[in-house]
Order: C-alpha cells, then structure tokens, then sequence
C-alpha cells in the first residue's frame, strides 16, 4: 500500500522531462558530432544567461516603480503607471524588440546628442552614433521594458495582500511612507511575489531566444549559424533544446521548492 502511495505521489511528468533530459545528455557524451555542436553552442550559453539576469534585473527595479507608481496619492502618476503596464502588455516581444533596437536606439541617440549639444561642440564628449548602441544592450532594454510590465503587475499583487490594517496601524505610530513600505509592506510581499517572479524569470530565460533576431550571439543564435553550414539540422536544434531544458527545469524545481519552504514556513508561523 505504501509502495502504491508514493507510486501516485510521483511526479510523472518530471520522470518523463529527467528521462529525455538524460537521453540527450547520453547523445552529447557519446556522439563526437554532439560533443562537436555543445561545444560550438556552449559560447552562446553565457551569452543567454548573462541577457536573462541583466534584464530581469533591470525589469525587477522598472516593474517595482511602475507598480509603486500605481499607489501614488497623484492620479496622473497612477495613470501613467496604468497606461504603462497595459500598452506593454499589450505589444508582443518579438514587435518591441524590433522596435526599441530600430527606433528608440536612434531616436535615443539623437536625444543625447541635443541635450548634450554644448558640451560635445566644446570637445568635453564625443557624439554618440547609433552604433554605439550595441545589438546586445538593444536586445537587454527591450526585453527589460516588455517585462517590467508584468512584473509591476507581480509586485502590485503583492504588495494588495498587505492588509490596510496593518498600514494604518504603522502609520498611527509615526512611521512614514518610506518606513512603511520597508518594515511593513516589503517583508510581507515578497513572500507573495517571489514565486510568480520565479515563473517570470522562467518565461524570460525562453524569450531570451528572441534576441537572436539581431544577430546576438545567443544558443539560439548560434545554433541556427552552425545548422545552416553544416546542414545538422536535427542533432543542432536537439541540443540547442537540451540547453534551454537545462536551464528552465532547474529553475523550475528551484521555484516549486522556494513555494514549499514559504508555505511550511506560513504553516509554523
């Protein structure tokens, strides 16, 4: 009965993902031309990760703002952070990359060059060129700004969770806005968020492929240069899936179990 118990409980699904994960890992270990195309791919591995940490950061920080914003006491500023959140929303990835790398990098550019126009004709700066402005940086921003919009839509949830009763009671004690939100607020809703900024992080590590588009040399990237010269279509693109698998069920099961931690730790409290 035991044995049939734990056999219900097992994560079948996770059986099956570890099974295939280990069938292409056996392919790298034993094939040469595998060994050949990690090889050749694995450039690109920290390129991904490296564009995945650097926007999320950035998202993290512009998504608190925006989703603070939305709190304010001003309307037009709680405006803007609506009219933010659901524009962005509202653009797919792939269309504000484009965007941001084609037309906001120049017109960027071109707003440094006007409002440092003095100093650049004393010789203090040089003139920024729109080259300056790597693919790669172009790449981090747009994908930085299309997800601060869903994770100001995280933290914005989470931070509703806090009870009114407890603000009030901070503030009858004399703490201020700053104060608040640090001793009162953050603590309470980071337990909240951190899971579904788990699940972002996750979707962002897969939207990193995008990037590709610009010619960033990415797994993605890499793999579909090395497919198209040596015409491994199939071998290329399976460990180019076995990368991306590597990358998003580890940090799956990292999520599940910060999930479980925070809700026996709710359970002792």
């Amino acid at each position: 009965m035991a044995f049939k118990s734990s056999m219900q409980k097992l994560p079948w699904w996770l059986v099956a993902t570890v099974v295939l994960a280990a069938l292409l890992a056996w392919n790298i270990v034993a094939d040469e031309s595998y060994q050949k195309i990690a090889n050749t791919l694995g450039q690109g591995l920290l390129t991904t990760i490296g564009v995945t940490l650097m926007a999320f950061v950035l998202a993290s920080i512009i998504g608190l703002l925006i989703a603070l914003a939305g709190f304010s006491k001003w309307r037009a500023v709680r405006e803007f952070s609506r009219f933010y959140i659901e524009i962005l929303r509202g653009v797919p990835v792939l269309v504000l990359l484009f965007y941001i790398a084609f037309v906001g990098a120049p017109e960027l550019v071109k707003l440094y060059n006007w409002m440092l126009q003095w100093p650049i004709e004393q010789g203090w700066l040089d003139k920024a060129r729109t080259r300056d402005f790597t693919l790669l940086w172009r790449a981090i921003f747009a994908l930085s700004i299309s997800y601060s919009a869903f994770i100001a839509e995280v933290f914005r949830a989470g931070i509703q969770e806090v009870s009114k009763g407890q603000i009030e009671a901070a503030q009858a004690l004399g703490l201020n806005g700053w104060q608040r939100f640090r001793l009162i607020i953050w603590p309470q809703a980071l337990r909240k968020i951190l899971p579904p900024l788990g699940n972002d992080f996750v979707a962002l590590i897969k939207d990193s492929s995008l990037v590709s588009v610009l010619g960033v040399q990415d797994i993605t990237q890499l793999g579909k240069v090395y497919s198209s010269s040596t015409f491994q279509f199939f071998e290329t693109y399976n460990v180019v899936a076995f990368m991306y698998l590597i990358l998003t069920l580890s940090l799956s099961l990292m999520i599940r179990g910060l999930e479980q931690y925070l809700r026996r730790h709710e359970h002792k409290r």
